[in-house]
């Protein structure tokens, strides 16, 4: 694949490799296939797209026969190895040969534009960050960020997962991250930035919270500001892009699906009480499809881990095709976008504003990651 460099959002006559763990998920090719071939079917007209479709070929090959789109503008890269979706991140980065292992060596080699898997989510930030490396050498760990249903629309929050804990240089770092990641995917140019707290005050917060806060009310490093945001406001269109450290961001990702799914069954048993209800349910059908389909976690599935040097997507380990679909045209609008340029610019002014933080736990040369799907903590400086 020819581009103009390694960070330029290509033209439409440029051919723009996606390249996909095909064996990745709770269910293999039989979904990543067909998922791809929607997204490529959204995509028609879009890009010059190929897809490299790493796994096993007599895996792959049945499903792709069914879309004969796809099997035109796909190559299968074969290897009859894969990463279990309970494999240790510690024992999965010692096996080359992975579907998951090639298909991100194919964007550090610059066969592909970027990577989607649905597989082992500890895996992929381990293997990411040996092969890949850090954008920028004072970026200190990538973050997972995810598509947030609003009121306005679509909005983005980070980090949902990667970092348990995080300083206030990091919290800005994710903010650069979340509005260039927003620009490229929503297409909202000067995206609007909260950080999540326990109340819009000031004084409102733990130290590192308030510090990142100061900073970016003083410093601003070329973001659109707005300020504190409680959690009500991960709802309310009020900012474009929520900060917050991983921990907190997983848990109010698992808690806002886990509500989706209650409300939608206390709708499906409400509409079940009684003929009135059923037939109102059924004058209502077609809205409550659009409103079940706003809320499916699978609408927004497809988060990137931002910073590294290199597009890597992870989707949903149970996705089925639609929302691997989604995920696939995630990596896509990345790929075609000039968002890597615009993280390197927003760091460099950061980090002509701010001295680098030393990582605390430097003097052992680790700190932990953690992978909240794989359960699992990864040692991150041992994997890079």
């Amino acid at each position: 694949m020819t581009s103009k460099s390694d960070t330029i959002a290509t033209t439409s006559n440029e051919k723009l490799v996606i390249a996909i763990d095909a064996m990745g998920g709770d269910h293999g090719p039989r979904v990543t296939v067909p998922g791809v071939a929607q997204a490529l079917k959204r995509e028609a007209g879009t890009h010059n797209l190929h897809f490299l479709l790493h796994g096993d070929e007599a895996q792959i090959r049945p499903e792709l026969e069914r879309h004969p789109e796809l099997k035109a503008v796909a190559t299968i890269v074969h290897t009859d190895q894969s990463i279990a979706m309970d494999e240790k991140p510690a024992q999965a980065i010692r096996r080359k040969g992975t579907s998951l292992f090639n298909a991100i060596t194919s964007v550090k080699t610059k066969e592909a534009r970027a990577i989607v898997s649905a597989g082992n989510t500890g895996a992929l930030m381990a293997m990411s960050r040996m092969i890949l490396k850090m954008v920028a050498e004072d970026l200190e760990r990538p973050a997972i960020a995810c598509g947030w249903p609003n009121s306005g629309g679509m909005g983005t929050v980070l980090d949902v997962g990667a970092n348990v804990t995080s300083d206030a240089h990091q919290l800005i770092e994710f903010a650069i991250m979340g509005a260039a990641f927003h620009r490229a995917v929503r297409g909202v140019q000067n995206p609007k930035i909260g950080i999540l707290n326990v109340g819009s005050e000031d004084v409102k917060g733990h130290e590192e919270v308030r510090e990142a806060h100061r900073l970016l009310r003083e410093g601003g490093f070329g973001l659109n500001y707005y300020g504190f945001v409680e959690g009500d406001d991960l709802f309310s269109g009020k900012v474009d892009v929520v900060v917050t450290d991983g921990f907190t961001g997983n848990i109010a990702l698992k808690t806002a699906e886990g509500a989706a799914r209650f409300i939608k069954s206390l709708l499906r048993d409400a509409f079940k009480s009684s003929p009135f209800a059923m037939f109102g349910a059924l004058l209502a059908s077609s809205a409550l499809k659009v409103m079940a389909k706003r809320v499916d976690p699978g609408a927004s599935n497809g988060g990137p881990l931002l910073g590294l040097k290199g597009i890597v997507i992870k989707s949903h380990g149970g996705a089925e095709a639609w929302a691997f679909s989604n995920a696939v045209s995630v990596a896509v609008s990345l790929a075609a976008s000039s968002y890597e340029d615009d993280i390197k610019t927003a760091l460099a002014h950061l980090s002509e504003a701010m001295p680098p933080v030393p990582d605390p736990a430097s003097a052992t040369g680790k700190h932990k990651v953690v992978a909240p799907e794989a359960g699992l903590a990864v040692e991150g400086t041992k994997v890079s």
